[in-house]
């Protein structure tokens, strides 16, 4: 593997830009090759997601075992939007850490399973793979505009759950405290799930736990970030990189939400979206990474 200062990091979602959001899967092949290429080429990989480790280790990381994955990698798993963590290396996932005070309460997540089984299980399904977040997730066969339709009034259940429970939580722009006038924990609905977690996790927190782990192994810092995603609240890991003094440029494969005005550049494709490009973005960065191997310092 190629050990000198990689021309540029990534940090991935995962829905969406990796795996499809139809099949749940890395439907491309190609994704997975030039993720394991551009690994083994010094390019330090955080695939920082709100899904569980049991889904990378299920879903993302046996491709990219396939693909070659070589010894002295530098790629993390930072799933449920920070909560938990994990090393990836050519001998697959390494050790889970979880932080505890990132935690949803066990019994909220028991409160939400009932409300599944007994209101939505023609709907949704109930994650138990999540360790921190609570999480539910459209049904594969059912189609993703019925979802939507429905989705809001399970966010409604949700959302009384938490005040039954005196939990403080956010909702888009709204504000619920509980007792004591906190506001711990969110919703977040997303185009295939809604996940209720701890308002301290998100992108922008994975972000700085990447930078955190090459620190801790002595690895040199990229000249400059790529971020990827599908939603808006993936704009925080390129936020976090540009307000502590990153270069960084940000792609988001699903601009149908709305491109914001930021301090740095947002790139998408004229015409694909999710994992198609994605795929498009990964073999440009396998090319930059090439380059930068052969000598050649352009980022294009």
């Amino acid at each position: 593997m190629t050990e000198q200062t990689p021309p540029l990091g990534l940090l991935l979602d995962v829905d969406g830009p990796i795996a499809s959001p139809v099949t749940r899967s890395i439907a491309i092949p190609e994704i997975a090759t030039d993720l394991a290429e551009l690994a083994n080429l010094g390019i330090p990989i955080a695939f920082n997601t709100g899904r569980s480790d049991a889904f990378l280790r299920e879903q993302v990381i046996p491709p990219l075992l396939a693909a070659g994955l070589e010894e002295g990698v530098h790629v993390w798993g930072i799933c449920e939007k920070g909560a938990v963590r994990m090393r990836i290396t050519a001998g697959g996932a390494q050790q889970v850490t979880v932080d505890d005070d990132l935690r949803m309460p066990p019994a909220f997540g028991r409160e939400v399973e009932r409300i599944v089984r007994e209101d939505f299980s023609d709907l949704v399904f109930y994650d138990d793979t999540k360790r921190a977040m609570v999480s539910v997730e459209q049904l594969t066969d059912v189609e993703s505009g019925d979802f939507l339709d429905r989705q809001p009034a399970l966010n409604q259940a949700i959302a009384a759950a938490l005040k039954e429970q005196g939990l403080g939580y956010e909702w888009g722009d709204e504000r619920v405290p509980d007792a004591e006038g906190r506001v711990a924990y969110r919703i977040d609905p997303t185009i295939i799930s809604t996940d209720i977690e701890s308002n301290r996790v998100g992108k922008d927190l994975g972000a700085s736990l990447m930078l955190s782990f090459l620190a801790a192994e002595g690895a040199r810092l990229p000249r400059t970030w790529r971020t990827m995603g599908d939603s808006r609240t993936d704009y925080a890991m390129a936020d976090w990189l540009h307000e502590n003094g990153h270069d960084v440029v940000h792609v988001d494969v699903r601009p149908s939400d709305g491109v914001p005005a930021t301090p740095y550049p947002v790139r998408h494709h004229s015409t694909l979206i999710h994992d198609e490009a994605g795929a498009v973005y990964l073999r440009r960065w396998v090319e930059i990474a090439r380059g930068a191997a052969d000598g050649d310092g352009d980022l294009g």
